[in-house]
């Protein structure tokens, strides 16, 4: 998207042949001449874990607060691609979703209490809820403060801190699963609810960075709001890079705008 692109607000849901390697090789036989020449099969490419890495952190700008003061529906396309940092673990925002006011989907339908307060804050702060009683889901909040909405960082792909990004998931892993969800996004930046209404355009803790815009990206429903009105369980308010590995489930349900 070469600019920040408005979306509908309710939508509907509209090798070559390889030879395998034989356990020997084929003599000749008194009646053919034919030999079967012995093929190594192809490796499979390794998949990288740092699609950005060559993007020189320490130089990477923190975003004002005026980013984050729109809509929500226009701020989640446009943290695609933007940076998280916490110590020394940084993330790429690879999928998000938009929840905004008079959403039957968005917490701030129970009005202001003492767990969803920060999200009818002013746009740039973190809300961080805790769902099961298990996961922190980390969103950034959106649009002016009195409005009640957030974008909840459904999920990223890591740039630095691997190893403390395992180490904190319980999981030697470099594959997407590390990070293909809400809560997974949370624990790798060793987040509790003690970090709601934390800013984010402030040096230090949780940060949120200028990062590279997407060439595409996806949309589609919001996942696990069965609960919600229709119209919102339809609309078409999550966002995705297209191409990436590192987006969560359902993967069938995003196409292109």
């Amino acid at each position: 998207m070469s600019k920040t692109q408005r979306f509908k607000r309710v939508g509907k849901l509209k090798q070559p042949i390889s030879t395998t390697e034989p356990e020997h090789e084929t003599r000749p036989s008194l009646r053919s001449k034919a030999v079967t020449i012995r093929t190594k099969p192809k490796p499979e490419p390794k998949l990288n874990p740092f699609p950005i890495s060559d993007i020189p952190i320490d130089k990477l700008t923190i975003l004002p607060p005026e980013f984050c003061q729109i809509d929500a529906l226009d701020l989640a396309p446009r943290l695609l691609g933007k940076l998280l940092r916490k110590d020394d673990v940084v993330l790429q925002i690879t999928e998000v979703e938009a929840y905004r006011p008079n959403d039957s989907a968005c917490h701030g339908r129970f009005g202001i209490t003492a767990r969803t307060a920060p999200v009818f804050g002013a746009g740039g702060h973190a809300y961080v809820y805790l769902c099961y009683g298990l996961h922190s889901m980390l969103n950034v909040v959106a649009d002016k403060e009195g409005f009640g909405a957030a974008v909840l960082i459904r999920s990223c792909a890591p740039i630095c801190g691997l190893e403390t990004i395992q180490q904190r998931r319980g999981q030697k892993t470099d594959k997407p699963v590390l990070l293909s969800g809400p809560g997974k996004v949370g624990q790798a930046l060793g987040l509790t609810t003690e970090w709601s209404n934390h800013c984010l355009y402030t040096p230090g803790g949780l940060e949120l960075l200028d990062g590279p815009e997407p060439e595409k990206i996806l949309i589609g429903p919001r996942v696990g709001i069965e609960y919600a009105l229709p119209e919102h369980v339809n609309a078409l308010w999550r966002f995705a890079i297209a191409g990436t590995p590192w987006i969560s489930a359902p993967k069938n349900t995003l196409r292109p705008p």
